[in-house]
C-alpha cells in the first residue's frame, strides 16, 4: 500500500548487485557472498536511518534489496519446469520490510503433486537459513491456496497481498483470480470476519491505546489498525493504494495525511527496536523508550523528560490512528454490511436522529452554525443508552470542527450548561466522557485535561498514561453502580446509591490526577484546577468545597491504609480530623476504592506488580478488576 502521494524507487546505489553476481559467479560456495550481501546492505540501511533518511526508502528499500537477493538465490537451484514459483506475500508482500521482521513466502505450485519439487525446494529453504535469512514459509498449490483460504481468513488476507519474486507471474495471477471470486470471502463477510479479528486484539490490550509499554503491531491504534483499513478497501474496492479509498470517497486528503504521517512515525520506532535488541521486537519497553527517545533527538527540559516528549508524540499519533480506524470502519459497516439494508430513522429533536441506531447530525452546516451541539451530541447518547455510536459522517465532522472549541466556547453558557447535564445524566456519563476523549472533544473543552493526554506515569503502580487511568477510574465507578458489584465490591456498591450528588464524583474523577506532570504534589494544583472549572460552571460553593477537597485528599485514605499504622488511635483521629463528616468519607472511599483498582488490568503478582485492592473487596471475593 502507498501512502500520501509517494512512490517508492529503488536506490540502486545502495549496494551493487552486478559487482554481487561476479563476486557469486567466482565464489566455491554462494553461501559466504550471500551472507556478506546482507550485513552490508542491512549496515548501509542503518546507517541512513541514523542520518534520517525516509522511513518508507528504507522500509521498503530493504524488501526490494531481499527480492533481487531472493531471486538470484532461486536462479541457482536447478527447476523442473515452469510449474513453481516463490511469490512474497503478507507484509513483505506489500513490499515492507522491518529488520528482524519474518519474510514470508509462499513456494507456489501449479498442481497438487508436488513430487517433481521436493528435493529442489528443500535445497532452496535449507540454503535460506544457511545464509540467515528469517522466514517464514508454506508450500502450497493453487487449489491448496483456495481451499486453505476459504477456511481461513488469516490465509486470505496474507494471499491477497502478493509480488512475484521468481518463477512465472502467470501462476500467481491464477491465484490471484482464484481468491478474487465473489463467492471466496466476499466483501461483507471479509469485513465482519476481520473486524470481529480486531476487536479480540483490542480486548487483549483492554481496548486502550495508552498502555505504558505498548505493542507497536497490535495495541490499538498500532500498526495493525492501519493495516485493517487496507485489507478491507482491498477487498472491497480491489485496490492496491489508500489514495483510492479517497478516490471513492470513503477517506479525505486530511485523513490520508494522518495515516501517512502516523504509519511512518510508528515504522521509525518499529524499525529502530531492532537495531537496540539485535532481535525482532514490537514491544515498546521502558528501557527501549528512553534509548530511542535520544536516538530521535528528544532532550530533558525543565518541564518534560525526554522520553515524555517522546511517548507524548506517540500517544498522539496512535490515538489519531484509532479515531481514524473507528471511522473509517464505521464507514465501512455502513456501506458495505448495512448498505442494501433500509434502515429506520428516528428524530431525536430539530438537530439529531438515529439510522440504523447510531446517532448523527440532520444538517451537515450544524456543527459550523451551533458548535455547542457537538457536546449535545454525548448528553444525548448518555441519555438514550440505546444509540449504539456515532455514524462516520458525524464523526468526520466532529473531528473537522472541534477547532472551534476555544476560550470563548467554554466561557460561553450554553457549552457549559451543555457539560454539567451531561455530567448530572442518568445513564453510563464514563462512557460517553471516554467517547469524547476518543474524539478529541474532551481535552478541547477542558484544556486541563488535554494537558493530561498521553502523560506517562513511570512507577510500579500505573500501567497506563493519566487521562487512561482517569477514564478507567470512571469506568469503575460506573461500574459500582450494577446489581453484581456487590460480589465484589459490598461497600463501595452500597455508598455510591447513597451519594447526594453523583456529578460531584465523576468531576472529582475526573480531575483527581489532573495535576500530575507539573511537579510536586500533584493533588494540589489539582484541587486549584477542580475549584476554577466549579466557579465556571456555577457549581454551588458548598459542592465546589467538597469537590476539591476530594481532588487534594483523594489519596488520603488508601496512604493511611496502606503506610500508617490503622491499630494506633492517633492515626485514626488524625484521618477522622481530617474527613470531619460522613459524606466526605463515603465520597473518598467510593473514589478511593476505583483509584486502587482502576491502574490494574487483572489481579495477581503479574509483571511484579502488588496487588492493593484486598482491602476494598469483600474477603476472599475473586477480583472483579476490568
Amino acid at each position: 500500500m502507498l501512502l500520501h502521494h509517494y512512490r517508492f524507487e529503488p536506490d540502486t546505489s545502495l549496494y551493487d548487485l552486478d559487482l554481487f553476481r561476479t563476486e557469486l559467479a567466482g565464489s566455491r560456495s554462494p553461501i559466504a557472498p550471500f551472507k556478506a550481501a546482507l550485513r552490508e546492505i542491512q549496515a548501509r540501511l542503518d546507517e541512513r536511518f541514523r542520518a534520517g533518511s525516509d522511513i518508507r526508502d528504507l522500509v521498503r528499500g530493504r524488501a526490494w534489496y531481499l527480492v533481487q537477493l531472493l531471486a538470484i538465490a532461486w536462479a541457482q537451484h536447478a527447476w523442473p519446469d515452469d510449474g513453481v514459483a516463490l511469490v512474497a506475500v503478507g507484509g513483505y508482500g506489500r513490499g515492507e520490510l522491518h529488520p528482524h521482521s519474518d519474510i514470508d513466502l509462499l513456494l507456489l505450485l501449479e498442481h497438487d503433486d508436488d513430487t517433481p519439487y521436493r528435493e529442489p525446494l528443500s535445497a532452496f529453504i535449507t540454503f535460506l537459513w544457511d545464509i540467515g535469512l528469517e522466514i517464514g514459509h508454506s508450500v502450497r498449490s493453487l487449489n491448496d491456496c483456495e481451499r486453505e483460504a476459504e477456511a481461513d481468513v488469516t490465509v486470505i488476507t496474507n494471499l491477497l497481498e502478493s509480488r512475484l519474486i521468481a518463477g512465472p507471474e502467470s501462476l500467481r495471477e491464477k491465484m490471484r483470480e482464484r481468491l478474487s471470486t465473489p463467492n471466496l470471502w466476499p466483501a461483507d463477510r471479509f469485513f465482519e470476519a476481520k473486524w470481529q479479528e480486531q476487536i479480540a486484539r483490542h480486548d487483549r490490550y483492554n481496548n486502550s491505546e495508552y498502555h505504558l509499554e505498548p505493542n507497536l503491531k497490535s495495541s490499538p491504534g498500532s500498526l495493525r489498525d492501519i493495516q485493517m483499513i487496507g485489507w478491507v478497501a482491498k477487498r472491497h474496492f480491489g485496490t492496491e493504494q489508500y489514495t483510492d479509498i479517497v478516490a471513492n470517497g470513503f477517506m479525505n486528503d486530511a485523513e490520508l495525511r494522518i495515516l501517512s504521517q502516523g504509519q511512518a512515525f510508528l515504522w521509525q520506532v518499529r524499525y529502530a527496536l531492532p537495531m537496540l535488541t539485535g532481535r525482532a521486537e514490537d514491544r515498546l519497553l521502558f528501557d527501549h523508550q528512553r534509548t530511542i527517545a535520544e536516538m530521535f533527538g528528544f532532550r530533558d527540559t525543565p518541564e518534560r523528560l525526554a522520553v515524555e516528549q517522546f511517548m507524548k508524540r506517540y500517544y498522539r499519533h496512535v490515538t489519531a490512528l484509532a479515531g481514524l480506524n473507528d471511522m473509517l470502519l464505521q464507514h465501512f459497516d455502513e456501506a458495505i454490511l448495512r448498505g442494501k439494508e433500509s434502515l429506520e430513522t428516528v428524530k431525536l429533536n430539530e438537530r439529531f436522529e438515529t439510522k440504523g441506531g447510531y446517532i448523527q447530525v440532520r444538517s451537515r452546516n450544524l456543527f459550523r452554525e451551533r458548535p455547542a451541539a457537538m457536546l449535545e451530541l454525548f448528553l444525548l447518547m448518555a441519555k438514550h443508552p440505546e444509540i449504539e455510536g456515532v455514524r462516520a459522517d458525524t464523526m468526520r465532522l466532529i473531528r473537522d470542527h472541534r477547532h472551534q472549541i476555544d476560550d470563548h466556547y467554554r466561557e460561553a453558557p450554553r457549552p457549559q450548561r451543555l457539560f454539567m447535564a451531561l455530567m448530572r445524566a442518568p445513564g453510563n456519563v464514563p462512557r460517553q466522557l471516554r467517547r469524547m476523549n476518543r474524539y478529541g472533544i474532551l481535552g478541547k473543552y477542558l484544556p486541563e485535561f488535554g494537558r493530561a493526554v498521553g502523560l506517562m506515569q513511570h512507577d510500579l503502580f500505573h500501567i497506563y498514561t493519566v487521562d487512561a487511568h482517569t477514564l478507567r477510574l470512571l469506568k469503575f465507578l460506573h461500574g459500582f453502580r450494577k446489581p453484581d458489584a456487590k460480589r465484589d465490591f459490598p461497600v463501595a456498591a452500597t455508598l455510591i446509591h447513597q451519594l447526594p450528588k453523583l456529578d460531584l464524583l465523576w468531576v472529582a474523577g475526573l480531575f483527581h490526577d489532573i495535576g500530575k506532570g507539573r511537579g510536586g504534589d500533584h493533588s494540589e494544583p489539582g484541587a486549584r484546577d477542580v475549584e476554577q472549572f466549579c466557579h465556571r460552571h456555577h457549581i454551588s460553593q458548598h459542592d465546589t468545597n467538597l469537590v476539591s477537597w476530594l481532588v487534594e485528599h483523594h489519596l488520603l485514605m488508601s496512604m493511611t491504609a496502606q503506610k500508617r499504622d490503622i491499630s494506633d488511635p492517633d492515626v485514626i483521629r488524625d484521618f477522622a480530623l481530617i474527613v470531619r463528616d460522613e459524606t466526605r468519607l463515603d465520597y473518598l472511599y467510593v473514589l478511593t476504592v476505583a483509584d486502587i483498582n482502576a491502574p490494574i488490568p487483572h489481579c495477581g503478582t503479574a509483571g511484579g506488580r502488588r496487588c492493593f485492592v484486598s482491602f476494598t473487596r469483600k474477603p476472599n471475593a475473586p477480583c472483579a478488576v476490568g
